[in-house]
Formats: C-alpha cells, structure tokens, sequence
C-alpha cells in the first residue's frame, strides 16, 4: 500500500491533522488501535484556541451541538464553618476572539465528529484496531487486531500521535524524563443541577474539586487525593466518596449520590513530560507522545489539536509546493516548541499551588486569585495564556501586585499591548511570510 502521510493514532491530535491533511488533497492514513470508543478518561475542555482550529475544518457548527460553553471560572475557597467561602472569578469574555469562552464535550463525541467529517474525503484512510507494530525508514509495518493480519504501507511522512507509549518516538530514539506528582484525581461524571453552568474550582488548603458543566445536565468532576490513597478509599462505602463531594459543595447533595460504584470512578495520575525532540528525518510526533502536561485545564487535548494544526498547514504548504525535503519539518518545533513549554510550566505551577495541603499556601492562593481577578493585566494574562490565543508572560511585577506587595493595577490594556502578545497568522505559519520552504 501507499500514502502520502502515515498517522500512527487516531485520537483527536491524530484526527485533527488528518482531517486537515484529506481537505487539502493529500493522501493520509489513520491508523487506530482501539476498535471504538474508550471508557477511559481524556481531555474534555475546548479552549478559545482549538475552537477557532475546529471552526476552520468546518466542523464547529457540531461541536456547538454536542457542548457546553463555559464562559467564566467560579473560584471558591472555602474556610472553617465560621466564615463565610471566598469567591473570585476569572472570565474568557475579556478575551480577544470570536469564541471568549471554552466549551465542553465529551471526549469521545468530538473524536467522532472529525472522524464523521475525514471519511467524507475519498484521500482520507482510517483503520481501527490497527497498530503500528515497526517502521523501517519510509515503510510501516500494520497489524489488525481483529482480522489478525500484518501489512505494509510505503509513505514520504510518518507522524506519531499514539499518546504517552509511541512506537514513533521510540523509532527515533527519543526518551523522555517523567516528572510524577505528590498527587492523584478521581474523575467521574455524574447529573448536574440545571442551574450549574459555569466552570467551578472549590478548594480548602488540603482538598481541590474542580466541576465543568456537560451538555445533558452533567458534569465532569475531579477530586484531588494524595498520592497512594486510592486504595484505601475504594475499602470505604461509597457514601463516603458522596460526602467528600458534598462537604465540597452541597448542591451535589442527590447528585453525586447516583454513582452507585467505585467502578464508575476512574483514578487519574497526572506526570508531564516535555520531549527534546519533535522532528527526525521524515518522523514527528505530536501530542502526548510529544509532552505531557498536568492536567489542570485540559491542556493536553489543546495542545495536541494545535500541534495537528500547525504540522497539517505546514505538510499541506509543502506539498502544495513540492517541497518535500525532510528539513523543512523543522519550522513544526519552532513554533510549538516554546509555546507548549509556556503553557506547561504554567500548569505545574498551578498544580503546586493546590496540591500542598499547608494552610499558608492555601492563604496565599486565595489572596492571588482575589487579587488577580482585580488586576487587569494579571486577569487578561492568565486567560490569553490559557487559551492557547498568545502568549505573555508573568512578570516579577505581576507576582508582586498578586501577592499584595505592590497596588493592583485600574488602567485598561492597550490595543497595542493586546496585539503584542496574540498569536498572528504569521506566527502560527511563519514559513509562509518567509518563503522559507526548501
């Protein structure tokens, strides 16, 4: 068999740079291992970012059907039973894009909204059950699971977007170095009250729930464990995982109360990783294969459909162009590389915040979101960051208004500064301004 790029994972990196490739005309395979929808847990929150992404493959109408818009973060940090929960929230609206807001939908409900729209493209090839089991310079070696059969296919790109086990970056000769955390989730997704429309974070300074609302009156729910102490938990009755929930928040008070089994609930282990190496020859990897990054925002999704992004506009350019030649891959890590090295370092630094259950940190990290919500510029950019829009980064300035050793800021961000620090479309695609193709 031949193609012209060869995905080794079907996930939603893997999906969104196959659609991107078939509506360019470029011949792409998908090849998936899983022979349909996973009950396991992965990314669920669309940022402003990957929806503008998802707008461009014209499959935004369907995701708006099947999500949730969320367009503020309610934070709640609450206190002994004297005194009363301190909110503050942080709002997308302040954002400078047509979508200011993130949206949920389930996981496996996007994967088959870009898999519905690739197969509409006769260059689009999807196989299920199928895993990458060798590569040999441009050749692939197939396996079917269910058929229990073996193939080759001959192609000019090999993308490795199988997750965190990638036999991609293990053809390169890529390792990466785990960072594990002093902290696992429990995540499970039960009804909502109607009423439950925006995105909540509620934490005390040893415990963290974060809530985002699904279509249907659901939501998604992760509760922050120490390390080692799932185990322990699942001897309990479940009425004890309700009452860690409803402690939390007492709306979820007949909520919560309908998972009726330790089974329903899965136990996530966050670790992040941030790979060396993006490009080799005619190989790249995208998403977690790539890097792996606490999830404190579905980061993770967004990364991988934004890495798909910028890798399929750059594989259609060089097609387009007959410019084939393997170097040119590099303008990929030139503009990924450093964005997904913001934004994870942001997420471990949000981790830490809540993950030490030490009263002084929990004072300090109710006394910078307050303060932050107050600050203009601190507020825009943490939610520019988090987006995936741009980037501008924290300065020791910043850290001292949030901390309270410097006056919060009243003025209004310039147009000026606002465009500084969005991401053009000469940034997303700087080969195209320079002609740089070879």
């Amino acid at each position: 068999m031949r193609t012209s790029v060869f995905i080794s994972g079907g996930g939603i990196g893997g999906l969104t740079l196959g659609l991107k490739l078939a509506q360019c005309g470029i011949d792409v395979t998908v090849a998936e291992r899983l022979p349909g929808p996973s009950p396991i847990y992965k990314g669920e929150l669309l940022q402003p970012k990957s929806l503008e992404i998802l707008d461009s493959l014209g499959v935004i109408d369907s995701i708006f059907e099947n999500g949730h818009k969320i367009s503020d973060l309610e934070l709640t940090e609450l206190k002994n039973g004297k005194t009363e929960p301190e909110h503050s929230l942080m709002s997308y609206s302040i954002l400078p894009s047509q979508y200011p807001f993130s949206l949920m939908i389930h996981h496996e409900t996007l994967k088959g909204i870009l898999l519905n729209k690739a197969s509409g493209y006769p260059s689009f090839h999807y196989h299920s059950q199928t895993v990458c089991k060798e590569i040999q310079g441009h050749r692939v070696t197939l396996e079917n699971r269910k058929e229990k059969e073996s193939f080759e296919i001959e192609c000019d790109f090999i993308i490795g977007a199988e997750g965190r086990s990638s036999v991609t970056r293990d053809y390169m000769d890529v390792t990466v170095k785990e960072k594990n955390y002093n902290h696992h989730f429990l995540t499970v997704t039960f009804p909502r009250p109607q009423e439950m429309v925006k995105g909540k974070i509620i934490s005390t300074y040893q415990s963290f729930l974060g809530l985002f609302p699904l279509p249907e009156n659901e939501v998604r729910s992760v509760y922050l464990i120490p390390a080692g102490e799932y185990k322990s938990l699942r001897k309990k009755p479940i009425s004890e995982f309700h009452k860690l929930y409803i402690k939390m928040c007492p709306d979820l008070d007949g909520y919560v109360n309908q998972i009726k089994d330790w089974k329903q609930i899965q136990l996530m282990v966050p670790l992040k990783y941030h790979s060396g190496t993006y490009v080799k020859d005619h190989l790249a990897i995208i998403g977690d294969a790539a890097h792996t990054v606490h999830p404190m925002a579905g980061e993770g999704m967004n990364m991988a459909i934004q890495d798909g992004d910028v890798l399929g506009e750059l594989l259609c350019d060089m097609y387009k162009e007959a410019k084939l030649t393997s170097s040119n891959l590099e303008w990929y890590p030139k503009v990924r590389r450093k964005r997904v090295s913001h934004q994870m370092h942001l997420s471990h630094l949000s981790a830490l915040a809540y993950s030490y259950p030490y009263r002084p940190i929990g004072w300090l990290r109710k006394k910078s979101l307050q303060r932050m919500e107050r600050d203009n510029v601190s507020h825009y950019k943490q939610m520019l960051n988090i987006s995936g829009l741009g980037l501008w980064r924290e300065t020791l300035h910043d850290r001292m208004i949030q901390g309270g050793v410097l006056p919060i800021r009243s003025g209004r961000i310039s147009g000026e500064e606002k465009g500084n620090t969005t991401f053009t479309e000469t940034q997303d695609y700087p080969w195209k301004e320079t002609e740089a193709l070879r």
